[in-house]
């Protein structure tokens, strides 16, 4: 029986399907590169936000449409997870339902002959699934890794708890194999993530995991860049702020998703940080790591957020200068305590506020990659255009998400090799230049 995994949403995601598929192939079925070629459609679908939700919709719809007789399709993931039960009502032709916690039970749906429903309640602990199907990869010498499971955070906007249970850390030689293996396959980037990667064993009373996992991952003889993703501010610890200082391959960069800087806002979003806990944690991060990347993500049209609010966190933003930023408008979500708060805010307010704030990160964003232009950096090679130029990423930029840099080379370089590039020039979200 031949399966075909769709996988949208976040990167999680990617690594859920790379599970299943390597937990499929060891029960002898086979992978297929393509729809078409396949018995079973395995759509892994988004539910974080109305268009995450709506893409799922779509492409479930889409997939169900171009089926060829006998071609079964099921929906799996985190919108399967939280509604499960709506997907089956609502659309009938779906031959399985699977949620985020039961891909062990895959291989018994995917060999039974009528409907099958799998949702489980969240585990209490992390459920390994065996090694991960890496074969095909667009971008094989990046791989991400994940290091636990769920949150414990509950912010009032968020429906992530609902739909992956609570936070599960992930043993730490379970996370040092699979980090090699993934480094034995070609990967000479690896991306630690989690729903709050700054939590890792926390939910088991050692504080101190994350550092000593840090270390160890190191260790790993091929591995060039270690990068950190999605850190909480209220979790950022000197012992982690000094692993990172310290560790030669662990990227300076980290993702700090702060959401806004008005702690009134803050308070609403039932988040633990406030704009003075912000400002000393960002403090501490460039004063200890000099020429640290600070990513973030903001919410605009937070209900109850006013004009005063947004102004508050325009300033801060303005002031604090991010390296890398995003902003979200606030997408209101069934279950959520945010869903039903007062003071929710028209969309087309939310969006302005949005498109103001990302202008200004433009600007922002140019003046700081004009500063790299006269120096040499090392890029890691991604593509190469059909123009002849090249385009790649420094450490400083997470993969599909950051800058890049577009450069010209006098000789044939290979995606996955290191260059040292000289940057002539800078736009607002890319840098550009030459291979030496």
């Amino acid at each position: 029986m031949k399966v075909y995994f769709k996988t949208l949403g976040c990167e999680k995601n990617t690594v859920d399907s790379e599970y299943a598929a390597g937990l499929l192939l060891r029960q002898g079925f086979s992978i297929a590169e393509t729809a078409d070629e396949a018995d079973v459609i395995i759509v892994n679908t988004c539910g974080f936000i109305d268009d995450a939700k709506r893409q799922s919709i779509e492409t479930i719809f889409e997939l169900l449409d171009e089926r060829k007789p006998g071609q079964r399709v099921f929906a799996a993931g985190c919108m399967a997870q939280r509604y499960g039960k709506e997907l089956h009502k609502e659309i009938p032709e779906l031959d399985g339902i699977l949620g985020v916690n039961d891909y062990l039970k895959l291989p018994e749906m995917l060999n039974a002959s009528g409907f099958m429903m799998k949702t489980a309640d969240h585990p209490k602990t992390y459920e390994e699934l065996g090694s991960r199907m890496m074969e095909g990869r667009f971008q094989p010498w990046t791989a991400s890794i994940k290091i636990a499971e769920g949150c414990d955070k509950h912010c009032s906007y968020c429906a992530i708890p609902m739909m992956r249970g609570r936070y599960r850390s992930r043993k730490p030689e379970a996370v040092i194999k699979e980090a090699k293996e993934l480094v034995a396959s070609g990967a000479r980037e690896l991306v630690v993530i989690a729903q709050d990667v700054s939590y890792y064993g926390k939910d088991l009373k050692k504080p101190e995991m994350l550092p000593a996992l840090l270390r160890e991952l190191c260790r790993i003889k091929d591995l060039k860049w270690l990068r950190l993703m999605y850190c909480y501010e209220e979790e950022i610890t000197d012992g982690l702020i000094q692993v990172i200082k310290e560790e030669p391959k662990i990227c300076k960069y980290i993702d700090i998703p702060l959401q806004h800087a008005s702690t009134r806002m803050l308070k609403a979003m039932n988040r633990i940080s406030t704009q003075e806990s912000i400002r000393a944690t960002i403090k501490k991060l460039r004063k200890e790591i000099p020429g640290i990347i600070i990513r973030t993500t903001f919410i605009t049209g937070f209900p109850g957020e006013k004009k005063a609010d947004f102004r508050e966190l325009f300033d801060f933003v303005a002031e604090t200068g991010f390296d890398r930023m995003g902003v979200f408008a606030y997408s209101r979500e069934e279950g959520t305590p945010a869903y039903s708060m007062p003071g929710q805010v028209k969309q087309d307010a939310k969006e302005r506020r949005r498109d103001r704030l990302m202008a200004l990160q433009n600007r922002i964003s140019l003046e700081k990659n004009q500063r790299f232009i006269g120096q040499t950096l090392e890029v890691l090679v991604e593509e190469r255009a059909e123009d002849g130029t090249y385009l790649g990423r420094t450490a400083m930029d997470a993969p599909e998400i950051d800058n890049g840099v577009i450069f010209s080379s006098h000789r044939e370089l290979q995606p996955g090799q290191f260059v040292q590039v000289q940057i002539n020039d800078a736009f607002d979200y890319d840098l550009s230049g030459f291979a030496l």
